[in-house]
């Protein structure tokens, strides 16, 4: 465990589903975006004899083994969480069978009491109120009921913040799904967006995605009722939202 004191920053935005207006929700801000190699690169700053080719080595082997092990219906205590695999659907009658499109297999992921003791323990600097409005604090898979988890290929889902409205002249403005493998970026139809609002949007999934690991990234130009601004505002999702 590192020494260094753990400290984040809290923004507010405005809350503006509800009936009260002086209500707020906070986002942590981001500070960095790193990867295994961010981490291994640190790691060997840290202690000097290890070598950034064994690290990944070792890191590749023990995920490979992991994930097999996951696969095949272990709980598997890996790094930060603990793994199992759980069952989504109903089954009926007295001989049920397993049926791809009622039932499916699921990764479960818990963290660990230590993670959680390490997040507890950061010091929260509460700024207050963002500067820059836009922010998203939920995203709703509507035919899962799942919340900043996964997306449904076909389905609806509900985008829930502040200042999310698309809107703008700008060939950027729009809302789009970046796969995290390649980065490519699948934009929504216009067309497919139901409900398009300051506090709330809505949105058809296509029918056909690559599996994967996805971001959500929304572009718009809104301000206010009245204004736009004059260059689109770019907006990644925290969470990392699963397709497939």
């Amino acid at each position: 465990m590192s020494d260094l004191k753990n400290n984040v920053i809290v923004e507010l935005y405005d809350l503006a589903i509800t009936e009260r207006k002086d209500d707020r929700f906070g986002r942590v801000v981001k500070q960095k975006s790193l990867n295994e190699d961010d981490l291994i690169n640190i790691a060997v700053q840290r202690r000097t004899d290890l070598s950034p080719t064994s690290l990944k080595s070792t890191m590749e082997l023990l995920k490979n083994i992991a994930r097999e092990q996951i696969a095949n219906g272990s709980s598997v205590a890996f790094g930060l969480g603990y793994f199992s695999v759980g069952v989504n659907g109903v089954f009926y009658g007295d001989k049920p069978t397993w049926n791809s499109s009622e039932h499916s297999l699921v990764v479960k992921v818990t963290p660990t009491a230590e993670l959680r003791n390490e997040v507890r323990s950061a010091t929260v600097n509460l700024r207050g109120d963002a500067s820059v409005g836009t922010a998203i604090s939920k995203v709703i898979d509507v035919v899962s009921g799942e919340i900043n988890t996964t997306l449904t290929l076909g389905g609806a889902v509900n985008i829930i913040g502040s200042k999310i409205k698309i809107v703008g002249d700008n060939e950027q403005v729009g809302i789009s799904l970046i796969n995290q493998l390649n980065q490519e970026a699948t934009p929504i139809p216009s067309s497919s967006i139901a409900i398009n609002q300051p506090s709330k949007l809505t949105f058809v999934m296509p029918a056909e995605l690559p599996t994967g690991d996805y971001v959500l990234r929304i572009v718009t130009q809104f301000s206010t009722a009245n204004q736009l601004l004059k260059e689109p505002r770019i907006y990644h999702f925290d969470s990392i939202l699963a397709i497939g």
